[in-house]
């Protein structure tokens, strides 16, 4: 006997089953938030950051377009359309229209002015083909395919940073991808949402090694924005890395030929656009010279000669040497992040890219207001950025970001009289 219970009772007692309708614990709501964000699926999550980020960026630009003077593209406190029109969009909305000149416009002094022919293809087009099947207007369609692409490039971009980073980090990675200072860029009439596309879809497939997939992809970015020269460069060192490694990772004969047709194929496309232009207008360096007139206001016209763009803006923005050492701080210092254990958590192939596209910059682009938006195709890298897993970096990281996007249209989008620094 226990307590006037024996032992035989007290255990048929402790082993017979709960009450059917026992009471169970209530979930609390933090935990069945929890449990509900888990069972979310990947792409729905992506698209809640997508949506919160452009509410945000939209508020931005509404708030400067209330304040916007008259100028050369509008009216007085404009609406959303024709404030996201302005700049390069009215250049692409010429070329939706009217299409590209034959002729070249010539200056007094007998040099190549600025005209369309520094404005890809490709975005013009798809907004002029859903113009004539929607009997929209462009600034309307403009906005829609940008934003429709930049979407997609979120989605796209978080199977990217899947490579190599786990869950959290590729999801942080899309959010400084989306609240980045220049993301106002992606709910504008400008092309750089499409080509952000196009290339995460070829450097996605690149990490996949489905190298002769890239190749559509790539030819179709090649007529959007610049980019697939150093592409061409970053599959090239990728296929010396898998030579260098195939004793650990076997490169076989049919691969070792594919990754070359990819490069060779790559390069191609990424002139194409030159031969186009020469070929219409009859002058062979009509995208290059066209290109130069806009770095003219600056140092005047003169021949493009590789990588010697960076030395001359660095001594007309910063003259008596400062510039130049400024420029070698920015060399050392993307060095050091591309070297650093946080990079080494990415995807090597992402990391080659950045290097490619950084030389291909180094080499080519006369460093003005608009660097920053050049800049955008690194945005791989902000998966080195989003290694960090401290909740008081990430949330400060984001806000620094949404702060900058105020800072860039200030400085560069907003129209302020006679504006010398274009986005």
């Amino acid at each position: 006997m226990a307590d006037g219970v024996t032992v035989d009772e007290a255990s048929r007692a402790s082993s017979s089953p709960l009450p059917r309708h026992a009471p169970r614990r209530p979930i609390s709501p933090s935990r069945n938030l929890v449990l509900r964000y888990r069972l979310t699926p990947w792409w729905a999550r992506v698209l809640v950051v997508f949506v919160l980020s452009r509410v945000v960026s939209t508020i931005a630009l509404l708030t400067f377009a209330g304040a916007q003077q008259a100028n050369a593209w509008t009216l007085a406190s404009p609406d959303y359309g024709s404030f996201a029109t302005i700049w390069d969009g009215h250049w692409y909305y010429i070329i939706a229209v009217v299409g590209y000149p034959s002729d070249l416009p010539i200056t007094g002094d007998g040099h190549v002015g600025e005209n369309a022919w520094a404005f890809m293809p490709a975005y013009p087009f798809v907004v002029r083909g859903l113009m004539t099947l929607t009997g929209l207007p462009f600034a309307t369609l403009a906005v829609v395919v940008s934003v429709a692409c930049a979407a997609g490039t979120a989605l796209l971009f978080y199977r990217l940073m899947r490579h190599s980073l786990p869950e959290s980090t590729s999801l942080f990675a899309v959010v400084l991808f989306c609240v980045a200072p220049l993301s106002p860029l992606l709910q504008v009439a400008y092309a750089e949402s499409m080509f952000l596309l196009l290339l995460c879809a070829s450097l996605l497939l690149l990490v996949r090694r489905q190298y002769l997939a890239m190749l559509p992809v790539v030819l179709i970015m090649s007529f959007t924005r610049p980019g697939a020269l150093p592409l061409a460069l970053a599959i090239g060192l990728h296929g010396v890395l898998r030579w260098w490694r195939r004793y650990d990772d076997p490169f076989p004969v049919r691969e070792r030929v594919r990754v070359a047709a990819a490069a060779a194929a790559t390069a191609v496309f990424g002139v194409a656009w030159l031969v186009v232009a020469g070929a219409v207008t009859g002058v062979p360096g009509a995208y290059t010279e066209t290109e130069l007139a806009w770095r003219a206001p600056y140092i005047g016209y003169g021949p493009l000669v590789p990588f010697t763009p960076w030395v001359d803006g660095a001594n007309w923005w910063f003259p008596g040497g400062s510039g130049i050492a400024l420029l070698v701080l920015s060399v050392l210092a993307f060095t050091a992040l591309m070297l650093s254990p946080w990079a080494r958590r990415t995807s090597v192939d992402l990391r080659l890219w950045g290097v490619a596209y950084a030389l291909y910059l180094l080499a080519v682009f006369f460093p003005q207001s608009s660097t920053f938006r050049l800049l955008m195709p690194l945005f791989p890298l902000l998966g080195v950025l989003a290694v960090p897993r401290s909740k008081v970096y990430r949330a400060l990281l984001v806000a620094v970001f949404v702060a900058a996007q105020w800072v860039w249209l200030y400085y560069c989008w907003w129209v302020n009289g006679y504006d010398w620094t274009p986005p």
